[in-house]
């Protein structure tokens, strides 16, 4: 990684921007101030209320942060399909005693009037998921002293970033929680995904960009692996979800390491887009018939999910977690990011011991 994007951050610790209230000011500023990354996610806010997020952040740390923004989506949906599945979750709303959502709330979550934010109040850095920015708004970050990084699922995708002239590529394996960063939602591949250490191997060979490696990661042994494999640095997003600084529902926080949840899976049932979730209820009753709709089944759920929170019942929540959730500590974010980078030190010594070990010629 280039060293002015890597002297931002002393630990190759990413904090991942998890959009739905989980990314607060509080999560990225004991990050930065531990020696990671910290980022705030945009997605679902207004423009104003990422300024505020902002200017809040600022007031807890001087040091380099990220704010994450989500690409408007094309218009593919059936909307045949999102009335079935509407009429399918009107006995979730009735349940939780509210009304579903409207399917046409909007679809490019404010992404022009979010920029021109970041434009006039530069950030040192901007990711973007679900798309490739253009040329154009690369350049202009570029300008005003941003670095970009965006999101890639596969190789192509990596090919594409790359020729928008960003700074770095988001590798995201299967194992991620939360949405997968696809470009374009394929409801043919069926929510399939590649493998983090398979995809940064490919992702290097397609690309001269600097990885950061996202997916399943929870341990500085997983970090070691990452770098090991030719990534720069590892972004972490389930890991940090349990913090006490973290903005997620208690209740989320709890079903992590709930023996109830045994398994995470890819489903559209609350979004309309692939997303990695711990099954529950919800996941098992509706993912099976959710349409590729995303947005418009997000807005479509998002009053039930709501309800669902209030009510405290975590079957009708969106449990976003990645595949490591089972090793998620209740650490403060600060100390998870040097218990983190100690792991990747010791890491790092067991590896080059094993290097010796082989130029040894097997040690017998």
């Amino acid at each position: 990684m280039s060293s002015a994007l890597t002297d931002l951050f002393p630990y190759p610790i990413v904090q991942a921007p998890m959009a739905g209230g989980v990314s607060v000011p509080q999560l990225a500023a004991a990050v930065c101030e531990a020696g990671g990354l910290g980022f705030l996610a945009a997605g679902y806010k207004t423009a104003d209320g990422m300024y505020q997020e902002i200017k809040h952040l600022r007031g807890l740390t001087s040091r380099p942060f990220g704010v994450n923004l989500f690409l408007p989506q094309p218009e593919t949906a059936d909307p045949a399909a999102v009335d079935v599945y509407a009429h399918q979750l009107a006995g979730e709303a009735a349940w939780y005693e509210t009304e579903l959502g409207d399917p046409d709330s909007g679809r490019d979550d404010g992404y022009d009037t979010k920029l021109a934010v970041l434009l006039d109040n530069p950030v040192p850095v901007v990711s973007f998921h679900f798309g490739v920015p253009s040329r154009e708004v690369v350049d202009s970050l570029h300008r005003v002293g941003t670095f970009a990084l965006v999101s890639a699922t596969t190789a192509d995708e990596a090919r594409a970033v790359e020729q928008s002239g960003a700074d770095a590529v988001i590798a995201q394996g299967a194992e991620a929680g939360g949405h997968q960063g696809t470009h374009r939602d394929n409801p043919e591949t069926g929510g399939a995904g590649t493998g983090l250490l398979s995809l940064v191997a490919q992702v290097r060979e397609a690309v001269g960009l600097p990885i950061v490696a996202a997916g399943g990661i929870m341990r500085g042994g997983q970090i070691a692996a990452v770098l090991a494999a030719g990534a720069s640095a590892a972004q972490l997003g389930t890991a940090f979800l349990a913090t006490p600084e973290s903005g997620a529902h208690d209740l989320h926080k709890q079903a992590l390491t709930n023996p109830l949840f045994v398994r995470t899976e890819l489903t559209r049932a609350f979004s309309g887009r692939p997303a990695r979730a711990l099954v529950n209820r919800f996941v098992r009753e509706h993912g099976p018939y959710a349409p590729a709709a995303y947005p418009e089944v997000h807005h479509l759920t998002s009053p039930v999910r709501k309800a669902a929170a209030k009510a405290g019942d975590a079957q009708g929540l969106a449990l976003w977690a990645g595949q490591g959730h089972r090793m998620a500590r209740e650490l403060p974010a600060g100390q998870l990011v040097e218990v983190l980078a100690a792991e990747l030190a010791a890491a790092g010594t067991a590896l080059s011991g094993l290097s010796g070990y082989s130029a040894g010629g097997g040690g017998r």
